[in-house]
């Protein structure tokens, strides 16, 4: 059974149980104007110190996609893609565009212009300064605060190396004196949005992939699986299918371009097999137009005709092999970190598998990853999988909630006892 109902307003079941604070439900996101009074006024009964009155920041950290915001908020403020551009030709756009790095949206609107790098591949950071070049852009420009005045909140992948945990600690006491930091792992905080403590969650983004079973609002880190197929592999694939059909994008902003079809057209088939028989069929008959062809309508004007690439693109998610990746299939990655925790909590994690991520949302996913779990898993496990609809920003939701909560306040780790002490960052986390 695939579950597609409201996911954030169950999270009062977490946060009543978990934390110990009752909340009503019209406080979770049903009324956000009276939300933020209560959560302002929450924060002010607290003595921790004053700047802490101010509501904490949420920011989380997607390959893809950055998303940043104040807690208590049903959605994040900021969004933008999670890239640095600079300028491809200097002396040819000297006088022509300001400034010699560009972030958010002024770099998606120059990204022909540009050349693109993405600081975090596959979920860890792995350039610092273009890094922190995006937390100040948050600030600066789309936030619009100072950093000095709120706790932070930040997410990271499951497995986030240490070495890049104490790196982001050292980012934001020392150059932004954030006067608090809490860092949760984001498959944690989108289980959370569910509403749930234990379960599996299936974090697909754009630039990796990852299975993490959580029991009692804890990851398990012996079980987690991960692979580095994602979304934005979708997105080459696709490229390269069109490019064999005579349609061909070059430069980074064309790709941009087929990242928008894929999201607005791609799908993922109940029966890959049985649909190829059928476009191979249709091709051979005589030429006649598929019924499931679509068309697409190009910047340019021109309209782009698309087949078989709508499904075979996703397909790449359950059969990496098409690519030529040893990886396991998106399904088996749940059933094999399910089949590594003790076997009395296996039961109840099949029956709370949670989506989360914008590859997630592709069309007939769920379906799909229901389908092929049940041909790996024992017959009589009943299985269910949840797909909130907010999924794409689930991750952000969870620890805006999270981060609201006046009870939360023994978790932050603030600069003083950083100071004291900086390994207490992995001591005070979940």
């Amino acid at each position: 059974m695939v579950n597609r109902g409201k996911g954030a307003s169950l999270s009062v079941l977490f946060f009543s149980t978990f934390f110990g604070q009752k909340i009503r439900k019209s406080e979770i996101f049903g009324k956000p104007p009276a939300l933020s009074v209560d959560i302002r006024e929450n924060w002010r009964e607290m003595d921790f110190n004053d700047v802490l009155t101010n509501q904490p920041i949420c920011i989380d950290n997607g390959s893809g996609v950055i998303k940043a915001g104040f807690a208590g908020e049903d959605q994040p403020k900021s969004f933008f893609p999670s890239y640095v551009g600079r300028p491809k030709h200097l002396r040819i756009m000297a006088g022509a565009i300001e400034g010699d790095v560009f972030i958010g949206n002024k770099a998606q609107e120059l990204r022909g212009l540009l050349k693109i790098k993405y600081p975090i591949e596959h979920g860890i950071v792995v350039d610092w300064d273009d890094m922190e070049r995006i937390w100040q852009f948050i600030y600066t420009e789309e936030l619009k605060t100072v950093s000095e005045e709120h706790p932070v909140l930040l997410t990271e992948a499951p497995l986030n190396p240490r070495t890049n945990r104490d790196h982001a600690a050292q980012v934001f006491f020392e150059t932004f004196n954030v006067p608090a930091l809490f860092t949760s792992i984001q498959a944690v905080l989108s289980l959370y949005a569910s509403g749930r403590t234990t379960g599996v969650v299936l974090d697909s983004g754009d630039g990796v992939t990852h299975a993490v079973p959580i029991y009692e609002g804890f990851a398990m880190p012996s079980a987690i699986r991960r692979i580095d197929i994602a979304g934005r592999d979708v997105t080459e694939y696709l490229q390269l299918l069109l490019r064999k059909s005579g349609t061909v994008f070059h430069t980074s902003a064309e790709k941009e371009i087929v990242r928008i079809i894929k999201e607005k057209c791609s799908y993922v088939s109940l029966d890959p097999r049985k649909e190829e028989k059928e476009w191979i069929n249709a091709s051979i008959s005589g030429g006649k137009e598929h019924t499931k062809e679509e068309e697409y309508k190009l910047p340019d004007g021109n309209v782009l005709r698309l087949g078989a690439e709508r499904f075979r693109a996703p397909e790449i998610l359950f059969d990496p092999e098409i690519i030529g990746s040893e990886y396991s299939g998106i399904h088996q990655v749940v059933v094999d970190a399910i089949s590594r925790v003790d076997l009395d909590l296996r039961k109840s994690l099949f029956g709370n598998i949670v989506l989360s991520g914008g590859s997630t949302l592709t069309r007939g996913f769920g379906d799909r990853l229901l389908s092929e779990i049940r041909r790996l898993a024992v017959k009589d496990v009943k299985i269910k999988i949840f797909a909130p609809p907010e999924r794409k920003y689930s991750t952000w939701i969870g620890g805006s909630i999270l981060a609201s909560l006046s009870t939360f306040r023994k978790m932050w780790v603030s600069a003083e006892e950083y100071q004291e002490d900086p390994d207490i960052i992995h001591r005070k986390s979940i």
